[in-house]
């Protein structure tokens, strides 16, 4: 199983619960402390750590390389990572911020799949869990937003295309989720007043468009994906969950 986006958040959820399991791992993510997460697991399972620039398709297929020549073969593609680095009305981004949201949220998702199909093809099975959000309708992320609604279009329309070959896609789509503090921050700058105000209002909304006005937990996604991946969901293909107390998205 190879799980971007491992070192923290609902990644090393995922890692958590896969290892507990006894899966063979690839992490990937470019975290400085990534061989620190390796070592906790490597008395339940084996590990590998990929550092790895996922917004290139270069650093894509590094990581799909170093995967194969470890274990011989991927089973199971978990792509995490992704996340919004500012939230404020969109009418205050700027070029560079919309174009590095899109890089963050999307692409990371587009090329470790382009990377990872010639593989799974050539096998003729494999599963493969994108991570999406309910964010697609919300406030105040707007690119991050757009790149995720890019992932479910991406998750549906590949789940059609490698159905011949015994390759499932599917998708979660996490709401509002707690989670311990960031070791690496998306946007490590300081906020502004307004920002703060920006990004209360969307803690707000999150909180409103859940069923249960909750927060979930990094365990509830972290299952969620788990399920997706095994084969206890061998009949679901195509389809992006939402995990978020009843909100749709």
């Amino acid at each position: 199983m190879l799980v971007t986006g491992a070192a923290q958040g609902i990644g090393r959820a995922v890692v958590d619960g896969a290892a507990a399991e006894g899966a063979l791992l690839s992490l990937v993510d470019r975290a400085s402390f990534l061989d620190e997460v390796c070592a906790e697991f490597r008395e339940l399972t084996e590990v590998v750590s990929v550092d790895a620039d996922l917004e290139t398709f270069s650093g894509a297929e590094h990581a799909i390389k170093v995967t194969i020549d470890r274990f011989g073969r991927i089973d199971v593609l978990i792509n995490v990572v992704g996340g919004t680095i500012w939230m404020k009305p969109y009418e205050h981004y700027i070029e560079q911020e919309i174009e590095a949201e899109i890089r963050r949220s999307l692409f990371p998702t587009l090329w470790c799949c382009r990377a990872a199909l010639p593989h799974m093809i050539s096998r003729r099975e494999g599963v493969i869990v994108n991570v999406s959000s309910v964010a697609t309708r919300g406030i105040n992320r707007l690119p991050y937003s757009a790149a995720k609604g890019g992932v479910n279009a991406l998750t549906a329309s590949l789940a059609m295309e490698c159905a011949p070959y015994g390759i499932r896609v599917v998708g979660t789509a996490p709401g509002g989720t707690v989670a311990p503090q960031r070791r690496v921050p998306r946007n490590p700058n300081e906020k502004t007043p307004d920002e703060m105000n920006w990004a209360q209002a969307v803690v707000e909304q999150t909180t409103q468009s859940s069923l249960m006005k909750r927060y979930g937990t990094l365990a509830d996604q972290a299952s969620a994906i788990l399920f997706l991946a095994s084969s206890d969901a061998a009949y679901i293909t195509g389809v992006t969950l939402p995990v978020a107390g009843g909100d749709l998205g």
